[in-house]
C-alpha cells in the first residue's frame, strides 16, 4: 500500500511539541492581561483612592508610564512572535523585561510604592519580573530546539 512516513518527534524535528503552543498561548493571555491593566491605569478615576494612592498615581512621571506601556506591548509582541515561530521573540521579551525593570524602579524605589501599598505590593511586580525572565529563557530554549527561527 502506501509508504509510511516516520512520526515526527521533538527529538528528530524542529516542529514544536503541543505544549509549546499551550505555553505560548497562556503567555499571550498573561501579557494581554498586562495590556488591560495598563489601559485600566491610564483611564483610572483616582477620586475613589486613598490620598496616598491617588498621590502615587498622579505623580507617576511620563517615563515610568511609557516604560509600563513598552513592557506590556513588547510582551504581547514577543508572544505573537513565539506563535509565529519567529526568533525576534527573544529581543521583544528583553525589551519587555527592560520596561518592567524601569517601571518597578520607579514604583518601588523612587515613587514610594512600598510605603503606599506595603510589602504585599511587591508580589505582582516580583511575579511579573519572574514571568518575563522565564519567557526570555523559554524563547531562547525554543530557539535552541529550532522551534523558532
Amino acid at each position: 500500500m502506501g509508504e509510511q512516513v516516520p512520526e515526527q518527534t521533538e527529538s528528530n524535528s524542529n516542529v514544536p511539541p503541543k505544549w509549546f503552543w499551550v505555553v505560548s498561548g497562556i503567555a499571550l493571555v498573561w501579557n494581554l492581561i498586562g495590556v488591560a491593566a495598563f489601559l485600566g491605569q491610564m483611564t483610572m478615576d483616582t477620586s475613589s483612592l486613598s490620598n496616598a494612592e491617588r498621590a502615587f498615581y498622579e505623580s507617576t512621571p511620563v517615563w515610568a508610564t511609557i516604560a509600563f506601556g513598552v513592557a506590556v506591548s513588547a510582551g504581547v509582541l514577543g508572544c505573537v512572535a513565539l506563535l509565529l515561530r519567529q526568533r525576534w521573540a527573544i529581543l521583544t521579551f528583553i525589551v519587555s523585561i527592560s520596561g518592567i525593570v524601569i517601571q518597578d524602579v520607579h514604583s518601588m524605589l523612587i515613587g514610594g510604592g512600598i510605603e503606599v501599598f506595603g510589602v504585599a505590593g511587591l508580589v505582582l511586580p516580583f511575579l511579573t519580573l519572574s514571568i518575563a525572565a522565564a519567557l526570555i529563557a523559554y524563547a531562547r530554549y525554543s530557539a535552541t530546539k529550532g522551534w523558532i527561527a
